[in-house]
């Protein structure tokens, strides 16, 4: 029996790829391995969305091939970058971009010498977050062209999957005992705009899926200005989608917004905040900005600053801006200094901290329900995932205590009893 190890690099729609590239390999002839020791195939699916990605791509290979094993390539950084790494990484037995994926099946085939590899498909996945969670992509590609963003350039323009394929899929994994379903994709919300009539839409999926029994839906990566007054209303009163915005604005500054391309403006920011928080008190806000921007001045800067403190976000993310080939913003030449966009980046996070303690703080007697992710034997401290944070590993964490023992998986009530600047802590309330 062959063993074969895969490595995936990069963000959830990555690491669907991933399992359904895991999943072409018959368990009765193929033994899945997160160990590379020993394997005759070594995948990595690489990230090529910023330079620190492809850094650690590069990185990744070169280590798998100290390995006596075929080394195989493939994903976002190959897609954008084949010819240079070809000549670069020889060492790579088959690099496959993700526009080649038909065929992967039969080129890793003929690597190996072997016939039985099925094609790749949504319908067949090996999940590889739990047994009771997993991502739902909706749609590749992206039809924005922030300025910033290889996206387009990498993954195409934005194509929406049928909706009876998703909710095919997402019945399939809804028998697989999966409770948690986080949908993504790079542009949730534009779901369906490119179907004739745009229908079905957003709203229709949201609807399909809610009827579908599971315990939670979360939507990552949404727009601001395409989130209606109907898909919040439906949002607030449904079954199973959970108050959980991810929004990322990348900055609140008009400026710099049209300098990125981006569509809408800071008062329309503002007001859908506003109206989340009226509709849904007690709603998470998660963000993720741009320090740096080329163009973007102290003032810009500082209006930013202002706005997040105004609108207090539970979880706040923010990179130093990454000059990417084939953007537009590449080839400005009011590039901003390094020290400078490190400096603006430090001190966005230095006020996130103080903002992120005081909403913590506020959460402390507040009774969280959700799901049991794992236990800390040196702690004693089991770990839950409720509708404050998402399971991609970039919100804090929230641990509890338990005098009885509790399986991964199990749905709990816990009383939230301390704060920290990102954490949360609690007890079990029986």
């Amino acid at each position: 029996m062959k063993k074969i190890c895969l490595v995936s690099l990069g963000c959830a729609k990555n690491l669907v790829d991933s399992e359904m590239i895991l999943a072409m390999f018959p368990l009765d002839h193929y033994e899945l391995s997160a160990d590379p020791a020993g394997a005759s195939l070594i995948i990595v699916n690489t990230c090529g969305f910023i330079e620190d990605a492809k850094k650690e791509a590069i990185e990744t290979i070169l280590q798998m091939a100290d390995y006596d094993a075929k080394l195989v390539a493939v994903g976002c950084f190959v897609q954008r970058n084949l010819k240079e790494l070809e000549k670069a990484i020889p060492e790579v037995d088959l690099w496959v971009p993700i526009d080649h994926y038909d065929t992967l099946h039969q080129k890793i085939g003929e690597l190996l010498g072997e016939n039985d590899l099925l094609p790749i498909s949504p319908l067949r996945r090996i999940i590889s977050t739990s047994s009771y969670s997993a991502y739902l992509r909706i749609s590749d590609g992206c039809d924005n062209m922030c300025a910033f963003c290889a996206i387009p350039y990498i993954r195409g323009r934005m194509r929406s999957r049928p909706l009876e394929e998703i909710l095919e899929e997402a019945k399939i994994l809804k028998r697989q005992g999966i409770k948690e379903i986080s949908l993504v994709s790079q542009d949730p919300m534009h779901y369906g705009k490119d179907f004739p009539n745009h229908q079905p839409d957003m709203l229709s999926l949201m609807k399909a899926l809610d009827e579908m029994g599971f315990y939670s839906l979360r939507l990552l990566y949404l727009y601001p200005e395409e989130i209606t007054d109907e898909e919040l209303d439906f949002i607030e009163h449904s079954r199973s989608i959970l108050p959980y915005f991810d929004i990322p604005i990348q900055c609140a500054s008009d400026h710099v917004l049209k300098l990125m391309n981006r569509h809408g403006n800071v008062e329309e920011m503002r007001l859908l905040f506003q109206k989340i928080k009226q509709r849904m008190p007690h709603a998470v806000l998660r963000t993720t900005l741009i320090s740096g921007f080329p163009g973007e001045k102290e003032e810009d800067h500082q209006e930013t600053l202002s706005f997040i403190k105004e609108i207090g976000f539970d979880h706040l993310g923010v990179f130093a801006y990454s000059r990417e080939e084939g953007t537009a913003a590449y080839g400005r030449k009011d590039q901003v200094p390094e020290k400078i966009k490190q400096a603006r980046h430090d001190e966005i996070m230095e006020a996130q901290r103080e903002i992120a303690f005081q909403k913590n703080q506020s959460r402390v007697g507040e009774a969280m329900e959700g799901l049991v992710i794992g236990y800390d034997p040196m702690k004693k401290m089991y770990s839950l995932r409720s509708y404050w944070n998402a399971p991609d590993g970039i919100d804090g964490n929230i641990f509890f205590r338990s005098q009885k023992t509790l399986k991964e998986g199990e749905i709990v009530t816990i009383k939230i009893t301390k704060a920290g600047v990102y954490d949360l802590f609690g007890e079990l309330k029986e």
